[in-house]
């Protein structure tokens, strides 16, 4: 009777480490989602960054990061319309910064300071395309970088 309590504690025991790891592999998936696409696309903006320095408009860090993403081999769209909707109505237009290889929108500042209006904005973009990943990157006095995760799930007529 002893054996038979000690085995039923360390099969509780073992199926309870099993849920831990399996909970934490989902955690894992989720925040690693597309992580060498970001890490690539965080190395080709310090190396814009380290290239042009501090100072310039959006604009220049936009269309130098654009150059050194393509260097790096990735397929890259600039000014990308995003349509919002509202009860099946189009009532807004924003446009993404950078998206590359279709994974991960860059919204690219160069500001003093992020603001959490700037992470919203992101997260706008993630809703309003579907797509999961994104980063913020200032181009400040030094790189600044988010990741932003959305989840998003296409709801079913």
């Amino acid at each position: 009777m002893q054996d038979y309590r000690i085995y039923r504690a360390v099969t509780k025991v073992i199926l309870y480490i099993l849920q831990i790891l399996f909970i934490l592999s989902i955690i894992k998936n989720v925040f690693m989602l597309h992580q060498e696409l970001t890490k690539t696309i965080i190395g080709c903006a310090y190396t814009v960054h380290n290239t042009l320095g501090a100072g310039f408009l959006e604009k220049v860090y936009e269309q130098a990061l654009m150059l050194e993403l393509k260097a790096s081999g990735l397929v890259v769209e600039s000014q990308v319309p995003l349509s919002v909707t509202y009860r099946d109505h189009i009532v807004g237009e924003y446009y993404a910064d950078l998206i590359v290889e279709d994974k991960v929108i860059c919204e690219l500042k160069a500001v003093d300071v992020l603001k959490k209006a700037h992470e919203v904005q992101l997260v706008n973009y993630l809703v309003a395309t579907g797509i999961d990943v994104g980063v913020l990157i200032n181009f400040g006095d030094s790189v600044t970088v988010k990741r932003k995760y959305r989840d998003y799930k296409k709801q079913s007529d």
